[in-house]
């Protein structure tokens, strides 16, 4: 399986599909401890949804980080 995360090619040999929440952690993201939004396929998914929505072959995450300025 091939999917995205911001951008970054992931292959998971083994995997039919996972949950956002294994494919953040991919991404070094702990979805308990961390502020972010994620959306799958440009669709917003809420965090009590990371554990059940799915990502399948050729998606794609973007997750977005919280920017400090002024």
């Amino acid at each position: 399986m091939n999917i995205h995360i911001n951008g970054k090619a992931y292959s998971l040999s083994h995997e039919v599909h996972i949950s956002v929440s294994s494919a953040l952690t991919l991404h070094f993201i702990e979805p308990q401890q961390s502020t972010f939004a994620v959306a799958l396929n440009g669709d917003f998914v809420g965090k009590a949804d990371y554990d059940t929505t799915l990502v399948k072959n050729g998606d794609s995450l973007d997750v977005l980080l919280p920017i400090q300025g002024g």
